[in-house]
């Protein structure tokens, strides 16, 4: 997942989570109480606001070990502070739905899903490039609802 931040002067700043090393993602979930990753990562996909921080905060510890995360705050994080997927949190999500889909023989959870899909990639034509690898082709043109 991506965590963006934009600055004062526009430039924005973007992390991956790919890129924690495991020592500074459990670094995150103590920072947040102990809560274990996968939760963390639900919280990211849920846009909380005290999961990006503490990504953000384990990034910027590499260049300041002296920053603690209580202290570490983000103004105007409601317009500043983003999460957005990346190519292989929407292939998992589309593998666990095509596997519920196969079982019932629909490809309903799919479309429901994608609309929510293309709003969170951080590249949508990573969307439509998992639909492809799922044999999905006929979903990709699904219509796209603003929100």
């Amino acid at each position: 997942m991506i965590v963006s931040y934009r600055h004062d002067d526009g430039s924005v700043e973007q992390v991956t989570t790919d890129d924690l090393s495991a020592i500074e993602a459990a670094a995150v979930e103590e920072a947040m109480g102990d809560v274990p990753w996968r939760h963390i990562e639900d919280q990211l996909r849920g846009q909380d606001p005290t999961a990006m921080r503490a990504v953000l905060w384990a990034f910027r510890r590499r260049a300041d070990k002296t920053l603690k995360f209580d202290e570490f705050d983000l103004a105007g994080w409601r317009r500043r502070l983003s999460v957005r997927i990346e190519r292989a949190e929407i292939d998992d999500v589309l593998e666990s739905l095509m596997a519920e889909a196969l079982a019932k023989n629909e490809d309903s959870a799919i479309d429901e899903m994608l609309p929510h899909l293309r709003k969170l990639a951080h590249d949508k034509d990573d969307v439509t490039a998992a639909l492809n690898a799922l044999g999905k082709d006929h979903l990709v043109n699904a219509p796209i609802s603003e929100g």
